[in-house]
């Protein structure tokens, strides 16, 4: 059951992750209601640089976003499916996933929408029921 849920939840992430990219990409899911917003955001860089505008950072940091949650699925199904016995015999393996979705539920929580922070609090509690099997 530990290996069970534990796969679930990094599945999750992986959903999330790639319908994240897929509404980055190829939706307008992203856009402001307001089409001056994207405007203003197009015709402006961050203090930092301007080598870049604040669209261009918006739609890259929602592709890097997408692709840490993919990236950590693409690690833990794998290596939950095939070599649980490293999972099992470390004690950062198996906490990792329940300290990853406790970050992600708190921004889920202060800057985002229901549907991620179900999903994450999904995740979440199949990470800590199986972190609790396995160092039990």
């Amino acid at each position: 059951m530990d290996q069970i849920l534990l796969i679930i939840g990094a599945s999750i992430f992986g959903l999330l992750g790639t319908a994240h990219l897929i509404y980055t990409f190829f939706t307008d899911k992203f856009s402001s209601l307001d089409p001056s917003v994207a405007d203003a955001m197009k015709g402006t860089s961050p203090k930092l640089t301007r080598q870049t505008t604040m669209w261009r950072a918006w739609i890259g940091f929602n592709a890097s976003h997408s692709l840490g949650a993919m990236f950590f699925a693409a690690i833990y199904i794998p290596l939950t499916l095939h070599h649980f016995d490293v999972v099992r015999g470390s004690l950062w393996f198996s906490l990792l996933p329940v300290v990853l979705s406790v970050c992600y539920l708190a921004l889920a929580k202060l800057y985002w929408f229901k549907i991620p922070f179900v999903g994450i609090f999904t995740a979440l509690i199949c990470f800590a029921l199986s972190a609790f099997l396995i160092n039990t």
